[in-house]
């Protein structure tokens, strides 16, 4: 499993015109999904992506957490983060959760976020997404399961 935690000032997901997730400051997650993923590891994940300390405290130190902060979550399904490029110029997504799988994943995810932050927002699985943000700082983390 893997995660891109950007920390935002805003984000957005639209789907079609229609904005489907709309959030302040926090962090805009593209969650990738493998075919080995299960719950427990999706645990491991929720667990460190929410204890991060990523936001800066009075003393401009990396130090506060999302709750810390009133921080707020949009969470995004992203298939391509599993792409595997080594052979020739189209990526190859064999790697990547088969959908009724991942798909089950991501509202677990989702559903687990919502026990410890209070504003959760989400994309939709599978559809054609227009994300905005604006990244504060920038500042964007890569979270592997297989690193963990």
């Amino acid at each position: 499993m893997r995660f891109v935690i950007q920390r935002v000032k805003h984000g957005s997901v639209t789907v079609e015109g229609k904005v489907l997730g709309k959030i302040g400051k926090g962090y805009v997650v593209l969650i990738g999904i493998c075919d080995r993923d299960n719950e427990q590891i999706a645990d491991k994940m929720i667990k460190k992506l929410i204890g991060l300390r990523i936001f800066e405290d009075d003393n401009g130190k990396t130090n506060l957490d999302l709750k810390s902060v009133g921080g707020e979550l949009l969470l995004i399904s992203q298939f391509t983060l599993y792409a595997d490029c080594k052979k020739g110029n189209r990526p190859s997504f064999i790697k990547a959760g088969k959908p009724d799988m991942a798909n089950a994943l991501y509202e677990y995810i989702i559903a687990e976020c919502k026990k410890h932050v209070d504003v959760v927002e989400r994309g939709e699985f599978g559809g054609d997404m227009k994300v905005e943000l604006l990244n504060d700082g920038p500042f964007t983390i890569l979270l592997d399961s297989e690193e963990l």
